[in-house]
């Protein structure tokens, strides 16, 4: 399980705990591209992972990131778009290998049986906000920056954003969804989408902690919580939030049963002196007016689905992104060609046709078949 080799795109390592318990660590090494997971990264998380459930001395997980910038900056998107090019139309394999990987490990995280600590420092995006959610201590610095913004690349906040955008406080959730903002670590633990704000030098001393704690199998999640929540920096002393002052303008604009409609009324609200709400806006306006409607949609379902049914569904309309076009498009404007001028396919969000947004969720394998259906219900 050990690797020594520093240059490892995640460094697997084993903390010893007193008793002969360990804990595992597993550290996201790429800094230079801000820890994007690729395929080589989310397998051998996924292994790493794996092993460590059925080991009875693990006690529990940690995972980090190596590098100041970023835990996790999202996917490996410049792959997907060399193998949607090469495949026009078409599901490409890697586009299926890759997010049925991915939302496997996933989901993993969510289901651990043990503890799993995620340090959310620096950028947390897409990808490595699935990697967040999914664990029992999320932990986020005054250094984090949390978004989902696959609406400037035609995608739409995967990674179980079905599952938990819908289950934030009020319409939040669709708002992020919708508008791709960034939030930092105050708002975070608002949303609740993280569970602990720790100032960054304070993972070493949580570290240090561990390989003193004798952790018990029945009570190593509270033990957790106590050992982080002494470094919990109380909130009179963190940085400003920006979602709580906005919720209740949030909640009135997202009420409709019409995304055109939240979007223009998201679009009106008051940012005159408010640069985050003019950030958001200007995003939602010129991102992919597909995705829109797929986040509305996406959220409108996965609020009643259970959280494997949600990756199944996001499993085909991941798939469907590959073979539509609005994701190669909006990769090559916003990394390839970074001309920022993607040519979507509808010019409005009234003019997307209900059939393409339905083909989005229309099935690719049956049930047996599906890349996910070992996950059950």
């Amino acid at each position: 399980m050990q690797q020594d080799n520093a240059m490892a795109p995640v460094q697997v390592t084993e903390i010893p705990l007193p008793d002969g318990k360990i804990a595992g660590q597993l550290t996201l090494n790429k800094p230079a591209s801000l820890n994007a997971l690729d395929l080589t990264m989310a397998q051998i998380m996924l292994t790493s992972l794996t092993e460590f459930a059925h080991r009875e001395e693990v006690a529990l997980v940690f995972i980090d990131a190596a590098g100041d910038k970023a835990f996790c900056a999202g996917g490996d998107i410049v792959s997907m778009y060399r193998a949607m090019q090469q495949a026009p139309g078409e599901v490409p394999d890697f586009i299926q290998r890759f997010f049925a990987l991915e939302y496997r490990l996933d989901h993993l995280i969510h289901t651990f049986p043990k503890p799993v600590v995620v340090w959310g420092h620096g950028i947390v995006m897409g990808g490595g906000m699935g990697l967040l959610n999914g664990a029992s201590h999320r932990v986020v610095t005054p250094a984090s920056r949390l978004a989902m913004p696959e609406i400037t690349i035609g995608l739409y906040p995967d990674v179980g954003g079905s599952y938990f955008l819908p289950r934030l406080p009020g319409h939040s959730g669709l708002f992020l969804g919708l508008t791709g903002a960034s939030i930092n670590a105050t708002d975070a633990c608002f949303l609740t989408l993280a569970d602990y704000y720790c100032d960054t030098l304070a993972k070493q001393q949580v570290l240090d902690a561990l390989q003193r704690t004798v952790f018990s199998p029945l009570t190593a999640h509270d033990q957790l919580s106590a050992l982080i929540g002494q470094h919990n920096v109380a909130i009179d002393e963190r940085i400003d939030g920006q979602v709580e002052e906005h919720l209740e303008a949030i909640n009135l604009a997202c009420q409709a049963d019409d995304v055109s409609v939240i979007a223009k009324q998201i679009l009106s609200l008051d940012s005159t002196a408010d640069k985050w709400l003019q950030r958001a806006q200007q995003t939602l306006e010129k991102g992919s007016p597909i995705t829109t409607h797929l986040v509305f949609e996406q959220i409108q379902r996965g609020a009643s689905m259970s959280l494997a049914d949600c990756f199944k569904m996001e499993m085909t309309m991941s798939c469907r992104c590959g073979e539509f076009g609005e994701l190669q498009e909006g990769v090559r404007a916003l990394l390839i060609d970074k001309d920022n001028q993607p040519a979507w396919k509808y010019p409005a969000i009234d003019a997307v046709p209900a059939t393409v947004v339905n083909h989005f969720f229309a099935d690719i394998w049956d049930v047996q078949q599906h890349p996910l259906a070992d996950l059950g219900a």
